[in-house]
Parts: structure tokens; sequence; C-alpha cells
């Protein structure tokens, strides 16, 4: 235990020093993670911390998990109870505190965020890595416009213009993430199938393949197709991503999208199984060389 406490305080003092790090949602996760193992350190219950701070044990469990925000007096009290007296290290993850309820961009369209996708969308903002397999729609992140307007009315088709309009901006800014000097490496898997419904028309079809082809050619996006004669593949439980963090102390999460809710999984063995069915798509698809090639040939054939 004793050498495992140096690598948590490095965490801490770096994300100290770096304003912005990871985005408000990892902050929590991370936050979360340090004051679990400080509680667990110290042999102290989850209903004894809750006691200390006037909550109850299962709100322990939420600020663990990174599920809520912090109040700085919380913070406080519970590293009082933990045996944190350093007054740098109190001042470096007060400030980790502070900083994690710094609202996200995502914010402004809480109206139209559902609180478990927003959690996904503060992952997003804040991978390293994104694996993906599709295998109805392609990946939001390579979405164009017109089609992800097509898709968003798949999806709500009662709702305003305007609404409509939002939910479009929310999923065009999303793509931000792919952007830039510490841009997020995509690296999507997508079923034949997807890439054969013209969703929007032909034209708007048209047009999301050329920007596939386009997006393939970025450094930071790989992209394999699954061609319909490779038959039953490794994916038979449908879509799934996997996001990976430059952070050490978080693990990988695979995030399972549901009509009305998601799953998120970080237990190694979750995340290995899913891993290993993600290399498998990988031999499965076409090589990433082929795709601009296999991109193409379908838009000709629309």
């Amino acid at each position: 235990m004793s050498t495992a406490q140096p690598e948590r305080e490095s965490t801490v003092a770096n994300l100290f020093g770096q304003q912005g790090s990871g985005g408000p949602t990892v902050l929590r996760i991370l936050l979360g993670a340090q004051l679990r193992h400080l509680r667990e350190s110290r042999n102290i219950g989850r209903d004894a911390a809750g006691y200390a701070i006037r909550a109850s044990g299962s709100k322990i469990s939420r600020i663990e998990l990174g599920r809520v925000g912090f109040k700085e007096r919380d913070v406080a009290d519970l590293l009082t109870l933990y045996g944190v007296a350093d007054p740098k290290r109190r001042e470096a993850l007060l400030s980790l505190a502070s900083r994690a309820n710094v609202l996200g961009w995502w914010h402004d369209y809480a109206d139209i965020l559902a609180s478990w996708f927003e959690v996904y969308v503060g992952l997003e903002e804040a991978a390293s890595r994104i694996r993906a397999y599709e295998v109805q729609f392609v990946p939001g992140l390579l979405q164009t416009e017109d089609y992800a307007r097509a898709v968003t009315l798949l999806g709500h088709p009662d709702a305003t213009t305007e609404e409509i309009d939002r939910r479009v901006a929310l999923r065009m800014t999303r793509q931000q993430v792919l952007s830039g000097e510490d841009a997020t490496h995509l690296w999507a898997v997508m079923d034949e199938a997807a890439l054969r419904r013209p969703l929007g028309g032909v034209e708007v079809m048209r047009t999301q393949l050329d920007h596939l082809i386009e997006m393939a050619a970025s450094p930071n996006v790989t992209l394999q197709i699954v061609p319909f004669m490779r038959g039953g593949h490794a994916a038979a439980g449908g879509p799934f991503s996997i996001l990976r963090f430059a952070e050490p102390d978080l693990p990988d999460v695979v995030y399972l999208e549901q009509l009305t809710s998601a799953v998120y999984l970080d237990k190694a063995e979750d995340v290995d199984r899913y891993l290993a069915v993600m290399e498998r798509l990988c031999v499965d698809a076409e090589p990433a060389a082929a795709t601009t090639g296999f991109l193409a040939q379908i838009r000709d054939e629309l």
C-alpha cells in the first residue's frame, strides 16, 4: 500500500498543474478514485464516511464513482477523516474538486441531453483513444450534418425543428474531439449494412460516403468495413465502444447504448472480453488500406 501512494499523489499533482486536463467528468472520476483509495487505506466503511459529511453510504458510493459533483466542505471533511494533513496535498485535492465541478460545454444542451448519455459525452471528450463498432449507422463522430439529421429524425420523429437542430448541433460539436493538437484517435469498424442504408436519401448518403473517404485519410482516424461476404462475426451482440484515457488511474470503459439508457463497463474481465471481440472484428474486416476503395465502390453503386 505504501508503495502505491506516491503514484497516486503524483497523479493528483500532475492534474493540478494541467488546466482543463481530462474535462470535468474525468476529473470527478479521478478524484472519486483518490477518495476511495484513501478511505480503504484507513479501513473506513462507506456508512462511516457518509456520516462524517452528513450523508449516506450510497452518497459516498456515488462520489467515489464520480457520478455527482463535490462540495468543498465535504471533500475537506473526508480528507480530515482519512488523515490527509499535508497542506499541499489537501490543496491539490481541493483544487481538483473545484475544477471537477466546472460545467462541460455540453451543459448548454442539458434540455435535450439524457443524464445517461451526458456521462458518455464527458468521457468521449476526455478519451485519448476510442474504438467503436457500428452495425446500423455511421459512427456519430463521422456523420455529416445532413446524415446526422436523418438519424436524429428516426429517433425523435415527434420533435420540433428547433429540437432536431439542437440535437444535430450537439453531435457536430462532439466531433471537435477529432481535430486539434490533442485529437482523439478513433478506430471504427463498420458493418457494410450501415453503408448500404441510404438514410436521408441517395445524395445525403453519397455525401456521407465522401466524408468517410476524407476522414479515413486523417492520421488519427482508422476505418474498417466488415463486408457482407464475411457472414457472421464476433460482435453478434450489437454495437459498442471502448474508450481509453491518458490518465493512468482510469481504466478503459466499454459503452453499450440502449434505447432509453446505457451500460458502462470498466471491470477488467468485461473490458478484456470486448477488446478480444474488437480484435476479432478487425481481423474479419477488410484492412484499413482497402477502406477508401470499398467506400468509393458503394458510393458509385448508389
